[in-house]
């Protein structure tokens, strides 16, 4: 999600239809000036911005963009305040009170309360941080009511870490970690599991769970301190490290 930022096209007025911006340009529209600061190398646009390129759209109530050489070498984009960055290229989409947008690494960070990241494969919410680097597919959600979801998995913990691979141009994970003092959960096709800590890697296609462990599915409920759960196999197994002892609750579904 890199933009092709060659020339910057500054419109500081309310009324732009005058202008129409060219392929390879950036608009940025605002509706207090900018001020450059040429020793920091950075200039800050104020009020009602928005700025628009190839590649993204991004509105927000204020925006400090950083540059090497010249305000045309852009290194990386600090939007504050109802931010919102919509990728149509890349069907992504990003909200939240702060952005960081690096753009030599592809790598994003939302900031805040209500964060969202999503893009045609997952849904990414945190009242925290949420961090996405495109070109290697690693991210890292932390904070209060962090979630991933998708089509086939749904994920909630206050640390969620891993690694997205790309197959068939659609992102599935590929390595895992939630951990959570309270308890982090995974939901994954009919199968619901519950632990302090879950690890997953998709080499072993296996799900890892420790300390206070649930694995829960329609006919059955078994508890425990440790727990894997083979993907490709459809099986799971439970066990209790310090007392040896596993619960199991079976339910009875012809009722």
């Amino acid at each position: 999600m890199k933009s092709k930022l060659i020339f910057i096209f500054l419109v500081l007025s309310l009324n732009n239809s005058l202008y129409s911006r060219e392929i390879g340009q950036t608009e940025i529209t605002a509706e207090n000036g900018v001020e450059v600061f040429q020793d920091e190398k950075y200039y800050l646009i104020k009020q009602n911005v928005k700025i628009v390129s190839d590649d993204f759209t991004l509105n927000a109530d204020e925006v400090k963009i950083f540059f090497r050489d010249d305000l045309y070498d852009i290194k990386i984009i600090n939007a504050f305040g109802n931010v919102i960055l919509i990728s149509e290229t890349n069907l992504i989409k990003a909200e939240g009170d702060e952005l960081l947008f690096y753009l030599d690494d592809e790598k994003l960070n939302i900031l805040g309360n209500n964060s969202i990241f999503s893009n045609e494969d997952i849904i990414i919410k945190s009242n925290g941080k949420i961090i996405i680097e495109n070109s290697s597919g690693k991210f890292e959600i932390l904070g209060k009511k962090s979630s991933l979801e998708s089509k086939e998995i749904f994920i909630k913990g206050n640390l969620i870490n891993g690694k997205m691979n790309k197959l068939s141009n659609k992102n599935s994970i590929k390595e895992l970690y939630v951990n959570d003092d309270n308890i982090a959960y995974i939901k994954n096709n009919e199968i619901e599991m519950f632990a302090n800590i879950i690890k997953y890697d998709d080499q072993s296609s296996i799900i890892e769970l420790e300390n206070n462990v649930k694995i829960k599915s329609k006919s059955e409920t078994i508890i425990g301190d440790y727990g894997i759960l083979d993907t490709k196999k459809n099986s799971y197994k439970v066990r209790s490290k310090d007392t040896n002892k596993v619960k199991v609750v079976i339910t009875n579904n012809n009722e």
